[in-house]
């Protein structure tokens, strides 16, 4: 795929999450299939650049082109020379967050807070575009601030008028937080609307959905991001039936534990000890979420305080489960027809 400049292996992306798409994760992903990991938002306030939090953000260290950076706040000129701060330092496409539904992203009028005023939105992605002009700059917005007000047609014009290269639709409204299924009926106008390209994103978390949606929409690609947590492997899953029409067998129980332990170690590496053990407990949870005796050995690991105790609780929980040679099954609802 011919994306923002680059040509990208294919047309699947990460989509940027707090606390989630960090270098470690987002290297993960690239590994095993992404095509585009966006990191977590960085603020625009430049208060707050040389803050341990936002320079590990910043931090692209090794990583596999394209890096791509998030930014997010809601002042033009603060956006700018956000942009300007990122670019200088590796980000090789910036990204605008007009997404966030997070209260206190919204209660500053940033994330998707910002759909509510049209105006601004057009002179923030002016500001961005024109200080990085040897820099692409993308969109991630979702269908509007709420149900009576989905104006995702609007924002996709106004960002391709001021040179946004491409965007990404969430399939809910601010209002909606993640409640409900997403719609892409609003993607599907909008693909119809703008010649940039157009990602949908919301509720992928099939192969066979992840083909639908693209079918529905038109749209260009595709953005995964909490169906990614725990099963990076989505990305080598969705890329292959996309490809040859064929659904690759769930992972053996060994590579779970060999993906999983591979993460763990770039962690504590990424954050040092004390921090990443306290990190790596999310993720273990969500690579051990639907096997066998997961509940109590979460509860279990949760109390582990160091790293080679959590390395040997994670070796000793997979390694009953590998002597069977297991694949992971996961339950998910059959996928449902898109309405027309």
């Amino acid at each position: 795929m011919q994306f923002a400049g680059f040509t990208l292996r294919n047309n699947l992306f990460v989509a940027p999450m707090a606390g989630v798409t960090d270098r470690p994760f987002r290297q993960l992903c690239k590994k095993l299939g992404a095509g585009v990991a966006v990191s977590e938002m960085v603020t625009s306030n430049s208060l707050l650049y040389g803050s341990e939090k936002t320079q590990r953000r910043a931090n692209h260290e090794g990583e596999v082109d394209p890096i791509s950076v998030q930014i997010a706040g809601a002042d033009p000129a603060m956006m700018a020379e956000a942009a300007r701060h990122n670019a200088d330092r590796g980000a090789q496409i910036i990204d605008i967050n007009m997404g966030c539904p997070a209260k206190k992203v919204c209660n500053v009028m940033a994330g998707s807070a910002l759909m509510q005023d049209e105006a601004l939105v057009a002179r923030i992605l002016n500001a961005v575009v024109k200080a990085v002009p040897h820099t692409p700059v993308t969109l991630k917005f979702r269908t509007g601030w709420n149900q009576d007000n989905r104006n995702a047609p609007v924002i996709a014009r106004i960002a391709e008028d001021c040179g946004i290269q491409a965007i990404a639709i969430h399939g809910r409204t601010r209002a909606d937080q993640y409640r409900g299924d997403a719609e892409y009926d609003t993607i599907a106008h909008v693909k119809t609307l703008v010649r940039i390209p157009v990602i949908a994103n919301g509720d992928i978390t099939t192969p066979q959905k992840a083909r639908q949606v693209l079918e529905y929409t038109g749209a260009d690609g595709i953005m995964i991001g909490r169906a990614a947590q725990g099963r990076p492997w989505i990305f080598r899953e969705i890329e292959h039936f996309l490809a040859t029409g064929e659904v690759l067998p769930p992972p053996l129980v060994s590579e779970i534990n060999q993906v999983c332990r591979e993460h763990l170690t770039d962690l504590y590496a990424f954050y040092g000890d004390e921090r990443g053990v306290k990190i790596a407990r999310k993720h273990i949870s969500w690579y051990t979420k639907g096997l066998v005796g997961s509940a109590a050995f979460r509860r279990t690991m949760n109390q582990i305080p160091d790293i080679p105790a959590q390395l040997a609780a994670v070796d000793e929980f997979f390694g009953r489960l590998a002597e069977a040679d297991l694949r992971l099954s996961y339950e998910t609802e059959p996928a449902q027809e898109l309405a027309a």
